[in-house]
């Protein structure tokens, strides 16, 4: 049975637009949403579709501490359970529940501090459907915080990441809500010239099919990542990402500002 107690250690601080040395406020979608703080993370729910519409989370990577796996998921007591795509959603069938807002990365610093901020992860609005089964290409997306942090470290083992799902108007419908086909993800930290961001896109389009409410068995190989131009995640998103599209990593080398880029392995993503 699902724990709908709010965690009495969740203190919600709240992701910080001050944690990097250049100003970083949180992008912004164009809908109405619900700013939901946590500790050391905020997630902007869009209430219409009961998921994230913008997470963001500050990751100190010289402190961040590997703590045991503790923490049930639970609805957020704080919002109407019809605002969030909670467990009915994922109750027998091949869905997960995709963290948004990695375990680990809230989790540094003070062992107690860093205890409760993973655990405040397994709130439903920092969840999202996606499809079961691991492959490759999934485990590079699930890595791709620890691949910037280790070039980060370099200059301030500070990064600040931006994850949720691309809420398509053609995304099918299942029980209520409608499963995205797409994630993105922003990066950003301080380089040597100043703000510095990489943007990524994961496609689980393939392995989603609710025609006849059911999803499809994931195929070999269907998720597939890409790092793609920051402005083009604004474009598909409506996001505001504000001064990210301009710190693009990307943007400096390539001269096709619509570029995706397949990722098959870390040694693939641009990160200057």
């Amino acid at each position: 049975m699902e724990d709908t107690r709010e965690n009495e250690q969740l203190t919600p601080s709240g992701y910080d637009p001050d944690f990097l040395p250049t100003r970083l406020p949180l992008p912004r979608p164009p809908r109405a949403v619900r700013e939901l703080a946590y500790p050391r993370f905020s997630v902007l729910l869009d209430p219409v579709r009961a998921l994230a519409a913008v997470t963001g989370v500050n990751i100190d990577g010289a402190t961040v501490r590997e703590l045991p796996r503790t923490g049930e998921w639970q609805l957020d007591p704080r919002i109407g359970a019809d605002e969030q795509a909670g467990p009915e959603v994922y109750t027998r069938n091949d869905l997960d529940r995709g963290h948004l807002v990695r375990r680990r990365d809230p989790g540094w610093g003070d062992v107690e501090e860093a205890r409760a901020a993973t655990e405040a992860t397994f709130f439903y609005p920092n969840a999202a459907p996606q499809a079961a089964g691991f492959n490759q290409s999934k485990e590079l997306w699930l890595g791709l915080e620890d691949h910037v942090l280790e070039y980060a470290e370099a200059t301030g083992q500070r990064v600040s990441v931006f994850t949720a799902p691309v809420l398509g108007d053609d995304d099918p419908p299942y029980r209520g809500i409608r499963i995205p086909l797409h994630f993105w993800k922003i990066a950003a930290w301080e380089g040597q010239e100043g703000l510095a961001a990489a943007g990524f896109v994961l496609d689980q389009s393939e392995l989603v099919e609710t025609s006849e409410g059911m999803l499809a068995a994931p195929p070999l190989g269907a998720f597939r990542t890409f790092q793609v131009p920051i402005a083009e995640i604004a474009r598909m998103t409506g996001v505001d990402v504000g001064m990210l599209a301009g710190a693009d990593v990307l943007a400096r080398r390539t001269t096709r500002p619509t570029e995706w880029i397949a990722l098959r392995s870390t040694g693939d993503i641009a990160l200057q």
